[in-house]
């Protein structure tokens, strides 16, 4: 069951759900935001299949899980959304988990977390009673694909292939016509990291 947001006030019954294409910075937006304790935000970290980059920390960008485990999260019922990639090494599972990170009574503060389009309507429909608000982070496809190539270049099993994959699947998970459907209104620049992460942490702090 979703946690009982009406007993919260304010804005601590509100998931905050940072989204965008690859690449565009939004991961490093979800710790600057996270990191700010003026905005009072509990960061939910989901789950994942997919192999450990050589810069990310178990825990940090997810909680990186082997296929066995994804299957025993799945049995107990435990998935609240989940998306699968058919990637060039295999599938790859993200999925958000009821595991606590959600429990308003416990922690009556509001979420911050990275998802997608798909995502977010899942979790807008599961937490019925709450406000699941999108932020969207954008960023000029040049600057994104530089951004890619260099991070997939500094890593010790480069995948060149998935790079690619993904960058022209978000040409379609990110259609216009599918952010327009999803009802997407807050969409913030980052060609100025610092800029964006202002606007979007005052965007933040008025809802």
């Amino acid at each position: 069951m979703p946690p009982p947001c009406r007993y919260n006030m304010n804005n601590t019954n509100t998931i905050y759900i940072i989204m965008g294409k690859s690449s565009c910075g939004k991961d490093t937006i979800f710790r600057r935001l996270g990191a700010r304790a003026d905005l009072r935000l509990k960061t939910i970290v989901a789950y994942t299949t997919r192999p450990i980059r050589g810069d990310e920390e178990n825990g940090r960008e997810y909680f990186f899980m082997d296929a066995a485990g994804h299957e025993e999260m799945s049995l107990a019922g435990n998935i609240i959304e989940e998306r699968v990639y058919a990637t060039q090494h295999g599938p790859w599972h993200y999925f958000t988990a009821q595991d606590g990170q959600f429990d308003f009574r416990l922690n009556p503060s509001p979420r911050l977390m990275i998802g997608t389009l798909e995502s977010y309507e899942k979790l807008r429909n599961h937490f019925d009673g709450c406000k699941v608000v999108p932020i969207m982070i954008e960023l000029d496809d040049g600057m994104r694909l530089s951004r890619a190539l260099a991070r997939e270049m500094a890593q010790t099993q480069p995948k060149y292939e998935e790079m690619c994959r993904r960058f022209l699947a978000d040409a379609a998970d990110f259609a216009e016509a599918k952010i327009a459907r999803a009802g997407i209104k807050h969409r913030f620049d980052n060609q100025d990291l610092d800029k964006c992460e202002a606007e979007v942490a005052e965007f933040i702090s008025w809802t």
